[in-house]
């Protein structure tokens, strides 16, 4: 039997024997996946642990919380604040950054996350999850919002944990995609895939098409291509994929192919999109990049978009190289 290799383990490796990360960066991720271990038992208990249903109240996006994602932050940021290794972080559910408080030692971090992605398939136990992404502060005293305004190219470390039928933690330092498995027995996760790869080509998509007729030219001549199946312009058929979480979409993607597409409607024309930039967007597309996808918003690639605000949106179409660079050359020739 193969010996099991714990995520503590793997990333002293890491920081150890391949110099990928420093000693700092290893504790901070540490922390968030003990962070997200706390939150796969709250989901866990669902009804039992009086957290369904709605908060009653309105994020910073103007969206109604359920009671799971204010609890998901709070775990976040409670678990996250005394470490040392972060000087702010920033998080989907909170109108500006959360400074370190000065009572804790403040690091060289930046951390900014989705606390729980997907919240709407909460009450239907529908597969949910966390994203996070990790900045280096730039030089100079104090921490403001500005710090946090980096391209997704400037990221050292990102990943998402989905609560599904396993807890599942996805992680990229850059070098390749990693994949650990929550073994709740031991109370640690275990590593159980390397090198996560997208394949170039794929029969599956997966796009809210109830939002069809809101999509610009672009998207609509993609998807009716795919449509018409092996008699159309395409010669295969293809298969549509929805859930309705980012998390559970991308790592379908992730794990056997696919394109995942959140595009620009018009129902809101003066948003670049529905997906936020920095605890989304550029979270998830560093992930799919490592494992040989592309990322774009229909024009550039994601990763080199440089943020004007915390809560900047865009459009997302990202997986499967191929089928990313049709859509987006669509857009070019539109």
């Amino acid at each position: 039997m193969p010996k099991k290799i714990s995520l503590t383990r793997y990333l002293v490796e890491q920081q150890r024997m391949e110099g990928h990360i420093p000693p700092e960066l290893r504790l901070l991720l540490e922390v968030v996946a003990r962070a997200c271990k706390r939150i796969s038992q709250a989901v866990s208990k669902g009804a039992l642990g009086d957290v369904m249903g709605s908060a009653e109240s309105e994020n910073v996006q103007g969206e109604m919380q359920k009671k799971l994602d204010i609890i998901a932050n709070e775990v976040l940021i409670e678990a996250n604040e005394w470490g040392g290794h972060l000087a702010a972080m920033a998080s989907e559910e909170m109108e500006g950054i959360y400074v370190v408080p000065n009572r804790y030692p403040q690091g060289e971090y930046l951390l900014m996350f989705d606390p729980l992605d997907g919240s709407s398939n909460i009450d239907v136990n529908v597969s949910i999850g966390t994203i996070f992404s990790v900045l280096v502060k730039p030089e100079g005293a104090g921490v403001s919002e500005q710090d946090f305004l980096q391209a997704g190219s400037k990221q050292v470390a990102a990943g998402y944990c989905v609560y599904g039928p396993q807890t599942t933690l996805v992680l990229t330092v850059g070098d390749g995609v990693t994949v650990f498995t929550l073994d709740r027995e031991q109370g640690s996760f275990i590593l159980t895939e390397e090198d996560l790869r997208v394949p170039d080509d794929t029969k599956e998509f997966a796009i809210n098409m109830s939002n069809q007729r809101h999509w610009a030219a672009p998207v609509t001549r993609y998807i009716d291509e795919c449509m018409q199946g092996r008699d159309g312009p395409r010669g295969k058929d293809f298969n549509m994929r929805w859930v309705g979480s980012m998390v559970a979409d991308v790592h379908r993607i992730l794990t056997r192919g696919g394109i995942f597409m959140y595009p620009w409607d018009k129902r809101e024309p003066d948003k670049a999109g529905k997906l936020r930039l920095l605890y989304e967007a550029n979270p998830m597309s560093w992930l799919i990049e490592q494992a040989g996808g592309a990322s774009t918003n229909g024009q550039q690639r994601i990763m080199d978009i440089t943020p004007t605000k915390l809560h900047e949106r865009v459009s997302v179409f990202m997986g499967s190289k191929n089928e990313v660079e049709r859509v987006t050359r669509y857009h070019s020739e539109a």
